[in-house]
């Protein structure tokens, strides 16, 4: 009877110790499995579509992402912001965006499929520094009121409002590029694939 209650014992723990080792093993091969789901630093260097969730971003606040090794900025506009919009026009050299700089469907005044969020390669069309968020209107050093808000390339002066349109007179030759994007919901943009591909 002593034996029977040491090998129940025994089996017991060759079980659990046996299920825990098995366990440990299903863990270890599955981590690197769904870590493939994901798409490599290569592949996102090389233009694999990146997902930016936007749900978080507070009016007026700017997130930087990136895709194929450059920065993308994604800003969400207030309501005062997109009305300043139309107050800088006679102040840019492209304010209706006649050179390609943004896909078919940000060929409008915001340059953007959703009007109060802004998406933007984030490289000086210039030299290809990477212009500071300026959205403070009216600042001094910018231009007072002719200034709504927008960006600031500090390596050379390019100015470009709040649509990412380039300001007359400073270096940069056009408008900051709109990159291809599409919303996959409200809260999650999806940056190199076309909207309605």
């Amino acid at each position: 009877m002593g034996n029977d209650v040491i090998n129940k014992t025994r089996r017991r723990v060759l079980t659990a110790a046996t299920t825990a080792v098995g366990a440990v093993g299903v863990i270890g091969v599955a981590v690197p499995f769904v870590g493939s789901w994901s798409p490599s630093a290569k592949a996102r260097a090389a233009g694999a579509p990146v997902r930016a969730n936007i749900g978080k971003i507070e009016p007026g606040q700017m997130i930087t992402v990136e895709w194929r090794g450059k920065p993308v900025y994604i800003v969400r506009r207030t309501p005062e912001a997109l009305q300043g919009l139309t107050k800088v026009t006679n102040f840019l050299r492209d304010p209706d965006s006649q050179v390609p700089q943004q896909p078919e469907y940000a060929q409008n005044p915001t340059r953007s499929i959703k009007e109060e969020f802004l998406i933007l390669l984030g490289l000086c069309t210039h030299l290809g520094c990477a212009p500071m968020y300026r959205p403070e209107v009216g600042a001094q050093d910018l231009g007072g009121d002719q200034w709504q808000g927008g960006f600031f390339c500090p390596c050379h002066g390019s100015k470009f409002d709040l649509a990412g349109r380039v300001y007359e007179g400073v270096p940069a030759p056009i408008n900051l590029e709109v990159p291809p994007h599409a919303y996959e919901s409200d809260n999650v943009v999806i940056i190199g694939v076309d909207q309605g591909a």
